[in-house]
């Protein structure tokens, strides 16, 4: 496959001078360079959300559980859940920060140095806060 597509650019280049097939080569590949470090960034991104969607539906899980004496145990058992999903959410946002500094890196190596559409299309969102349960809190303290 790739040999195909190298011999049909060395006939569709048979006009051009090798700097100028050699320019356009090293064009693609930096376009190639830049749209790998954005899809990069936009799956990390995708990760970040699908985590926090598991995050909203753990908290809407907990507004649904009453608390009555019997129930803070499972409540307790949700909170935790939801602290590990916190935890990953803000281990995923790091991986994020990292790919987006890679990317603004690699728009600064180019040349590029506006990156006013970039932050905004490539936000990321700020840290999660891990919950406590107050009420297991109260239990151990005065069970």
């Amino acid at each position: 496959m790739e040999k195909k597509k190298h011999l049909h650019m060395l006939r569709s280049n048979t006009n051009k001078s090798p700097d100028e097939i050699l320019q356009e080569e090293f064009l693609q590949e930096r376009a190639a360079v830049l749209g790998r470090a954005g899809d990069s960034m936009s799956k990390a991104l995708e990760k970040l959300h699908n985590i926090e969607q598991k995050i909203e539906a753990c908290l809407n899980r907990l507004k649904e559980m009453e608390a009555p004496s019997g129930q803070n145990g499972s409540r307790h058992q949700m909170i935790l859940e939801i602290n590990r999903e916190i935890n990953k959410y803000n281990q995923a946002r790091e991986y994020a920060l990292l790919r987006y500094y890679y990317l603004i890196v690699t728009r600064e190596a180019m040349g590029m140095r506006r990156h006013h559409w970039v932050e905004q299309q490539y936000s990321v969102p700020p840290r999660k806060k891990r919950r406590q349960d107050i009420e297991w809190i109260d239990i151990q303290n005065n069970g």
